[in-house]
């Protein structure tokens, strides 16, 4: 099937690579990963088998949040090469069979962006109302007690225009008024203008933060017992509010729609990150059920927390997205740009991670992997004065960034900077990371990466895991088990998530697909062994 053909839910159960182009492969010799370096290693990439991949921001950007603060949306910033660089790495990419989507902030821009220094300049522009700006309090304090994610309030003061302007992140990000038609048609602009330039669609920043309340209303307080660290690291106040106005809108969901209206021309596709650790799961819901609707987006419910996933968490998970979401669609990660890896958050064994694998590729939604995860990367310890992220910053030691998961990706292992560069990266490359390189492990048959390349060709290889149903979720004794179905096909999933040797009943006549071997109507797992059974003689309800 050619890109002009391709299905309009090729989206569905795809498995996404996540590259972060500072971190993926330097041709240039200046330190940081370009668009080229990407182009250069999409060959490894297509070698996993996987179907997309998604390029977190590389639009022109003064960098203070490293790209996640725009300052032109139809330009790449030199630091990672040109546009002509793009359509080469969005060539080559089709060549191989893979998708592409980009990582599109519309929540904010940067300060330095010319819609924000127009809007900035007075009350009376024909940008004025392009950005949130509201009047201080009596006492000159700021309109309403909302934070900002990266710490301390969400209002910076413009003696321009004597005014406050919303900022959910860092002063030097910006947010948009999503209320002013004039902002959503110039974003759809935005849009249009990568689509026709051959993507196959986005992956959505902050997706649920696009609107704010209109009002200014005041967040209400949060329980101490309701608080969590999902959305933002435990020392932040920001999980003090219930974020009832700040974000979450009602009236978000009339602007997606306008988006998916314009992705359909073009058979694109986006998947929307839910910032929100407390509504995450029925706010996917709301934003991926129906055909006018975002096709995927994922919460936090599998990208956070230090204590490894146990059996009963994902089937609780799974319950509740049936409950509150039955007609959307996830889409699951361990890991990305954001959090620390998944190995080293969860502490896991390598068993562990094979396991992990498997039941991450048997999941009912779509998939994302993050760069170097194939490889089991752990998370990367950076010094202080090596740090770059200004959320580390603010917060270290306590919390200490997202530095240590975006160090360079490694290539090559008997290099210092591990075949990413040709001098000192912006980030350190860790020795540890070396040893894992794919030219290091490429001949082991027992690496991780042939495992990821396996699960991955497994999910390929049965629609059912990739599209179909999935019921009958539980959990026993740190047993994990459901049946992924699709037509009459019926696959029954398990995944022992202990240290200890399980026994596990299946009834009636199975074959193995991998992992264990089903006798006399049971299934001996290993600790953290798997088995994903096909049911003889097809579906039985």
């Amino acid at each position: 099937m050619t890109f002009l053909e391709k299905s309009p839910d090729w989206w569905r159960g795809a498995v996404i690579y996540q590259i972060y182009p500072r971190s993926f492969q330097d041709t240039n010799g200046d330190g940081v990963g370009d668009l080229p370096g990407i182009t250069r290693r999409l060959d490894h990439v297509a070698g996993l088998g996987v179907d997309a991949i998604w390029i977190s921001p590389f639009f022109t950007s003064p960098m203070k949040d490293f790209g996640y603060d725009v300052s032109d949306y139809c330009d790449v910033d030199p630091l990672f090469g040109t546009l002509a660089d793009f359509d080469a790495l969005i060539a080559r990419a089709h060549e191989l069979g893979l998708k592409v989507l980009i990582d599109l902030v519309l929540s904010h821009t940067s300060d330095q962006h010319p819609w924000f220094q127009e809007s900035r300049q007075s009350r009376g522009n024909p940008k004025a109302d392009w950005y949130v700006w509201a009047e201080p309090k009596p006492d000159g304090t700021a309109p309403n007690n909302w934070l900002s994610i990266f710490g301390g309030p969400a209002w910076a003061w413009d003696a321009r225009r004597e005014q406050y302007y919303l900022h959910n992140f860092l002063t030097a990000q910006p947010d948009l008024n999503f209320h002013c038609p004039a902002v959503q048609e110039a974003l759809l602009g935005v849009a249009k203008f990568w689509l026709d330039r051959g993507v196959d669609g986005f992956r959505l920043d902050t997706i649920n933060f696009y609107m704010h309340d209109a009002e200014l209303r005041d967040n209400p307080p949060l329980p101490v017992e309701e608080r969590n660290d999902q959305t933002a690291p435990k020392v932040n106040p920001y999980n003090h509010q219930r974020h009832l106005y700040d974000k979450n809108h009602p009236q978000n969901i009339v602007f997606l729609r306008k988006l998916r209206k314009l992705m359909d021309g073009y058979k694109a596709a986006a998947v929307g990150e839910i910032g929100d650790s407390q509504r995450g799961l029925e706010i996917l819901g709301e934003y991926t059920s129906g055909p006018d609707a975002m096709q995927m987006s994922y919460a936090f419910e599998l990208l956070s927390g230090h204590a490894a996933l146990s059996a009963g968490y994902i089937a609780e998970v799974f319950r509740k997205l049936e409950t509150v979401a039955p007609e959307g669609w996830a889409c699951w990660a361990y890991s990305n740009h954001d959090v620390m890896r998944h190995i080293s958050r969860w502490g896991l064994s390598e068993a562990a991670a094979r396991c992990y694998t498997t039941l991450l590729m048997c999941l009912k939604g779509s998939v994302c992997l993050y760069q170097g995860e194939e490889l089991g990367l752990p998370e990367a310890e950076i010094a202080y004065e090596d740090l770059q992220d200004p959320y580390g910053k603010e917060f270290w030691p306590e919390f200490k960034g997202r530095d240590g998961c975006r160090t360079p990706m490694v290539w090559q292992g008997n290099d210092p900077q591990g075949g990413f560069s040709t001098v000192k990266p912006w980030l350190p490359v860790p020795a540890a990371h070396c040893a894992l390189a794919p030219d290091v492990v490429a001949g082991d048959p027992g690496a991780l990466i042939h495992h990821y390349r396996q699960a991955i060709a497994l999910r390929h290889a049965h629609p059912a895991l990739a599209k179909g149903t999935m019921t009958g979720i539980s959990a026993e004794a740190g047993v994990l088990r459901f049946l992924r179905s699709e037509g009459e096909t019926e696959l029954l999933c398990l995944f022992n998530l202990t240290d200890n040797p399980a026994t596990v009943s299946c009834p009636g006549k199975w074959e193995a697909l991998e992992g264990a071997l089903p006798t006399g109507g049971t299934v001996a797992l290993h600790p953290w062994g798997h088995a994903v059974l096909r049911r003889c003689g097809g579906h039985h309800g």
